[in-house]
């Protein structure tokens, strides 16, 4: 018989450690978004982790910013930005205070709440596509700039919770280049994943943007 997931919380000591560590680990964890229509739980599939300021590819390399204030501050903190004027992206903040490194969420399987993230991902052909990349991700469980700044390990009653899942056994972890990074960013094996999980997002190279003439 195979075990159900463990219910019990990540605990601020799971996030408090460096990047590269806490990565990898998400694998397999559970996304609890507590929503006024009732709870979405998500299980991590993929994520790239950004190492702040020794990482190029980071919104953090070049310093504090309003936008990035978050991933400042205390680990297991909630941290949404908005990027190319449509999508929010989720970010769990690591590491110690201070230090901002954090790891993107990039994909993941609903395995609670599947009919609420429908509504929101109208596009999506079924189950495997609702949070099969981070805006997806972002979009079914209804994750935006107001969410900006919770903390993951609150109290009970938060709106994103992690709870402890079923890890992936490393010999099923994966990793590679992260997804569309540039520049001396690019290269970082950064993108971890769970093998042969038909939610993993593909992958996709840093492709410019052109300007519309």
């Amino acid at each position: 018989m195979i075990a159900a997931p463990d219910r019990t919380p990540l605990t601020r000591d799971f996030f408090d450690r460096p990047v590269l560590d806490v990565a990898p680990d998400l694998l397999g964890r559970v996304l609890v978004r507590a929503t006024p229509d009732g709870p979405i739980e998500l299980r991590l599939t993929e994520v790239e982790a950004y190492d702040g300021p020794d990482d190029p590819g980071s919104h953090a390399y070049r310093g504090r910013t309003a936008r990035n204030g978050v991933m400042f501050g205390p680990p297991g903190h909630v941290y949404v930005y908005f990027t190319y004027g449509m999508w929010h992206c989720m970010n769990l903040v690591c590491g110690p205070e201070g230090r901002p490194s954090g790891v993107l969420l990039r994909a993941g399987e609903v395995t609670e709440g599947a009919d609420l993230a429908r509504k929101r991902r109208l596009s999506a052909r079924n189950d495997k596509e609702l949070a099969k990349g981070p805006a997806r991700l972002a979009t079914a469980l209804g994750v935006d700039r107001s969410l900006d700044g919770v903390d993951a390990c609150g109290p009970q009653g938060s709106p994103l919770t992690l709870l402890s899942g079923t890890p992936v056994p490393s010999d099923q972890v994966r990793n590679g280049p992260r997804t569309g990074v540039s520049g001396d960013g690019g290269v970082h094996p950064w993108r971890f994943w769970a093998a042969n999980d038909p939610t993993v997002s593909p992958y996709r190279a840093h492709a410019p943007r052109r300007r519309s003439t």
